[in-house]
């Protein structure tokens, strides 16, 4: 019979490496991904400012909040990393289509950030680096803290774009 530690290490494993994936594409080109110089581009079509900062802090957020993840590795840390970045992809990417996947919805991320937020809450589980090294988080503080540091960034990035399209407007007007 399994139980709840190998099933929270099956979790982690899942979301960890494929964000770490994620993170990969966007920052170094791998499996398929496009890399941080189209990463950037990318960033500027939103109206990002400044479109490689946030190309890099997007990556990075994916690449090492996976990372984490996948080792169970400050894991209320890296859950909220990972949080930040879907989080922003609903905001600025899916919102839009509504919520079902068929129509490039929020359906999947939001699927990803409640197991996301579970594994941040609950801990990494028996098989993980934090429980080797003896790390401990006060819990649910360390993750509520984190989350609300990034969602301070995530607040900061979206206000980079409104800064940028009411500059614009101002220009043409």
């Amino acid at each position: 019979m399994l139980n709840m530690d190998v099933g929270i290490f099956v979790l982690r494993l899942l979301i960890g490496l494929l964000f770490v994936g994620h993170g990969a594409r966007k920052l170094f080109g791998w499996f398929g991904g496009k890399g941080l110089q189209d990463t950037t581009r990318w960033m500027e079509s939103m109206n990002f400012r400044p479109p490689r900062f946030w190309a890099v802090i997007a990556g990075l957020g994916e690449f090492l909040g996976g990372l984490g993840l996948t080792l169970g590795l400050y894991t209320p840390i890296s859950s909220a990393l990972i949080i930040g970045a879907l989080l922003m992809a609903i905001l600025k990417v899916h919102w839009s289509h509504g919520l079902w996947a068929s129509n490039n919805g929020f359906e999947y991320p939001l699927v990803n950030l409640v197991v996301t937020a579970f594994l941040g809450l609950w801990g990494p589980g028996l098989y993980a680096l934090d429980r080797i090294f003896n790390l401990s988080y006060p819990t649910p503080t360390t993750f509520a803290v984190a989350l609300l540091v990034v969602i301070a960034g995530v607040i900061i990035a979206l206000a980079t774009t409104a800064h940028q399209a009411t500059s614009v407007r101002h220009q043409t007007s």
